[in-house]
């Protein structure tokens, strides 16, 4: 499946050559449009798996618009700009944009920072699921730990025979362990 991009740039004919390169290069364009505003409603309608900005764009500048689209982790975003001081660069940074290319551009230097980009969003997403699901498991800890103090103090179990108990009713009622936890600690389930 090819890559999907929308592309933000106020200047037609960068546009156009920028549109004709990717589609060369196997990308899919699915949205076009000159400014920053325009830039974040096409990526919530399209979802593009990468999002082209210029920094100067009219009603919102590329850096608002990365700021948007990657803070709701819509797609990659790639700063594309002629204008190269730090400041910018940094601001590009900080607004989410994992790759920046300055005008005028060679397709030998356009393909890497897409791709670069792309790769980094990757790496991003997967860390986000790893942080959402370790932080989910340690809720799972914490119930069950609480659940065993439950059984310990109000039924006089030891935590080998708590954590028994859990066991037991987990496979018994086919659930998990944390389920029946919940259970035990919202008063539910007593042995």
């Amino acid at each position: 499946m090819p890559i999907r991009v929308v592309i933000a740039e106020d200047e037609a004919i960068i546009r156009l050559d920028l549109k004709e390169t990717l589609e060369e290069e196997g990308y899919e364009v699915v949205g076009e449009t000159g400014r920053g505003d325009e830039a974040v409603r096409l990526v919530r309608e399209l979802e593009p798996d990468l999002a082209i900005l210029d920094i100067k764009m009219p009603v919102m500048d590329g850096l608002s618009a990365a700021r948007e689209i990657a803070g709701e982790r819509r797609a990659a975003v790639l700063i594309l700009t002629a204008f190269s001081q730090r400041d910018l660069i940094e601001q590009a940074r900080d607004a989410g944009a994992l790759a920046y290319l300055v005008k005028p551009f060679q397709k030998s230097d356009l393909i890497p920072a897409i791709e670069m980009a792309l790769g980094r969003y990757a790496e991003l997403a997967s860390l986000e699921r790893d942080v959402g699901n370790l932080a989910e498991r340690l809720e799972e800890r914490k119930t069950i730990d609480r659940a065993k103090g439950v059984l310990m103090d109000q039924h006089g179990k030891t935590e080998q025979e708590a954590w028994r108990f859990l066991q037991q009713q987990a496979m018994h009622n086919r659930v998990k362990v944390h389920d029946v936890a919940r259970r035990v600690v919202d008063g539910e389930v007593t042995p």
